[in-house]
């Protein structure tokens, strides 16, 4: 379902808009794919927080560190 969304822009959104529909590209397709671009960015950015906190996490690394040496043991060679 779609719906419309109404937002008053500022100089730089104005200019970003300008440059993101200068191919003829139009406002509001501009707008979906920024906002989908920025979520995929977030969702990414928030990934890299929490793999970095495992990490730096002492125990989280034993138990991966013994979960290979347990993998090593089933290898058939």
């Amino acid at each position: 379902m779609a719906s419309t969304i109404t937002f008053r822009t500022d100089e730089p959104t104005r200019l970003a808009l300008d440059e993101l529909t200068a191919d003829g590209k139009p406002v509001s397709a501009a707008v979906r794919d920024a906002l989908v671009e920025a979520a995929a960015r977030l969702a990414r950015t928030r990934l890299r927080a929490e793999v970095e906190a495992l990490a730096a996490d002492p125990r989280d690394r034993a138990d991966a560190a013994q979960v290979l040496r347990d993998m090593e043991q089933l290898r058939a060679w």
